[in-house]
């Protein structure tokens, strides 16, 4: 197979090749027939009698193609029926007997391995590029929608729509508590959208776990909600070895070191862990507090020189062998710290979207501390604000944050039921709130 269209950068655009089919003959999927006969061996090893729909619905596959190899194993005597429920095939009990437990513990030796049937490496590019990020698009309408719950700079807009729609590299900085970590996750959230993600992926041989609860949500099905009798009488309607989830948003922060941006691998199991980079493909990676991860931001970088201007990343198995992964999502570093001391200018070249995100104006401080008064349920006074200004910010020379209306108002409602009493912005509650929150020196 030509490898000019997989690794393609162009991704498919009409709606129905961005659904995987239902593959229709076992040369569909990608695999071998001993790589299925393997699978369902371990399957009825770990777990033992099954029948012969329920072992296609875990494999994903749809029942004939299942049931061919089910006849193969049989014949072989590495299966046997032991009893069935109805008259069709589906409804047969399987089990292994003597040959297939030996054959079923040779492939558990190999990998652990037990789930939906693994898709092909050239297969998961080839998807990934047909729902690349590209194809999400934000208007000045939906930007401006998508950070309604936000106040931010006029200026940050003009600069924010571009950025997101290019799909390249973004780079906010500024001082903590402005809502850097908001701006990314509200960027994820309004570009939506769903995508098919495969549970894993074979490579050579060797089974990537791609699908991580903790980052991809997935979409309940009609075909999960009607069951699998549904499914036994009219079929799935896309390749359900790929889950349906939302658009995916990965974020790490301080904890990220260069081991974690390259294959996982577990020699009890056998099996290969996607990196956070792979995890992210068609959503949003967020690398949070940058600079502050105990690996240097140049040797972060120097990883994601090639993955930032080709789109495509290099992991190694722990054979070394190396392979290629798409790297389709949009990168997204927030850094408390100064760009120009955390990496030199040829690194920042190649982060195309640089934005600042600056502390308040008074103006936009009174409009956050007023709507989080209104989402907190505390009536709003214009001389609460008055009085942190004189009494704090502008009398003890500390900068307004974005979040400090947040967790002032957190510090009162705090003390008020402390004291059992009705959260308010009395001046008595509001004072201790911000000698409670500030680093007041010499305080008494």
């Amino acid at each position: 197979m030509s490898a000019t269209p997989i690794l393609s950068n162009e991704p498919v655009l009409t709606e129905s090749a961005l659904i995987p089919p239902v593959p229709e003959k076992l040369a569909d999927t990608g695999l071998s027939a001993d790589a299925v006969r393997d699978l369902l061996l371990k399957v009825l090893y770990v777990q033992g009698s099954r029948s012969g729909q329920y072992l296609a619905d875990f494999l994903r596959l749809p029942f004939p193609i299942v049931d061919e190899e089910l006849l193969t194993l049989q014949q072989r005597r590495f299966i046997e029926v032991r009893g069935t429920t109805a008259p069709h095939r589906g409804s047969y009990l399987f089990d292994v007997v003597n040959e297939g437990r030996d054959r079923a513990r040779e492939a558990l030796e190999a990998s652990q391995y037990v789930g939906p049937l693994p898709v092909p490496l050239a297969q998961y590019r080839h998807w990934i590029h047909a729902q690349s990020i590209k194809l999400a698009h934000v208007t000045q309408e939906s930007l401006r929608a998508g950070f309604s719950h936000l106040v931010l700079d006029e200026s940050i807009f003009e600069i924010l729509g571009p950025a997101v729609n290019s799909s390249k590299s973004i780079f906010l900085y500024g001082h903590p508590g402005n809502g850097k970590t908001a701006i990314a996750e509200a960027i994820s959230d309004m570009l939506g959208g769903e995508l098919y993600l495969p549970y894993a992926v074979d490579v050579d041989g060797q089974v990537m776990m791609v699908f991580d609860p903790v980052h991809h949500e997935e979409i309940q099905t009609q075909d999960a909600v009607l069951g699998i009798e549904s499914l036994w009488r009219s079929g799935p309607s896309y390749d359900r070895r790929y889950a349906r989830i939302r658009r995916p948003v990965v974020l790490t922060g301080g904890e990220l070191t260069l081991d974690q941006l390259d294959l996982r691998y577990d020699p009890f199991t056998k099996l290969y862990q996607a990196p956070f980079q792979v995890k992210a493909n068609g959503g949003v990676l967020i690398v949070d507090d940058f600079g502050r991860q105990r690996v240097p931001p140049r040797d972060l970088l120097n990883r994601w020189i090639v993955p930032l201007e080709k789109h495509l990343d290099y992991l190694t198995l722990h054979t070394g062998g190396k392979f290629p992964v798409p790297f389709d999502c949009l990168l997204i570093f927030a850094t408390n710290l100064d760009p120009a001391e955390l990496v030199e200018e040829a690194f920042l070249r190649r982060i195309h979207y640089k934005i600042p995100v600056t502390n308040p104006t008074r103006a936009q401080y009174e409009e956050i501390f007023r709507a989080q008064c209104a989402r907190e349920g505390l009536t709003y006074e214009p001389k609460s604000v008055a009085y942190v200004f004189a009494d704090f910010y502008d009398k003890l020379g500390i900068p307004p944050r974005g979040c400090h209306p947040r967790d002032l108002i957190a510090h009162v409602k705090d003390i008020a039921k402390y004291q059992e009493v009705a959260p308010q912005l009395s001046p008595a509650l509001l004072e201790s709130a911000c000698r409670s929150y500030f680093l007041v020196s010499g305080a008494a």
